[in-house]
């Protein structure tokens, strides 16, 4: 229904920034809720930051708020997440996703299409 390619991840230091980008194509990407979820080895995928379909409303896992913002550019269809002060903790697996609702939520089984997932590796 929807296509979704991440592009952004790599190598960091810890302390250091990363930007992930997400493109999406198919479904009218501004009535779609998007989301960040991150899988590392061993632990479930959890969510990492939502946003609604406008921008206006974020929510954030706790471990992240203060270093991490998700945004998103509906004109060029493209979900971002900013990624500073990053640490160890935050190595995974990042995977941006689509709601079938507008509304903001942090269930993941509202989320019904997945992108490929792009590394984040953050050394010490």
């Amino acid at each position: 229904q929807v296509r979704l390619v991440e592009s952004g991840g790599g190598l960091v230091q810890a302390g250091g920034s990363l930007r992930l980008s997400c493109a999406a194509s198919g479904r009218t990407f501004s009535d779609a809720a998007m989301g960040w979820f991150r899988q590392a080895p061993g632990k479930e995928r959890e969510v990492v930051a939502a946003v609604n379909w406008s921008g206006g409303d974020t929510a954030y896992v706790g471990s992240v708020k203060g270093r991490f913002t998700i945004s998103r550019d509906n004109v060029m269809n493209t979900l971002y997440l900013q990624m500073n002060s990053l640490k160890p903790e935050d190595t995974a697996v990042y995977y941006c996703a689509a709601a079938a609702e507008q509304v903001l939520t942090t269930a993941i089984d509202d989320y019904d299409d997945w992108g490929q997932g792009t590394q984040v590796t953050v050394s010490s």
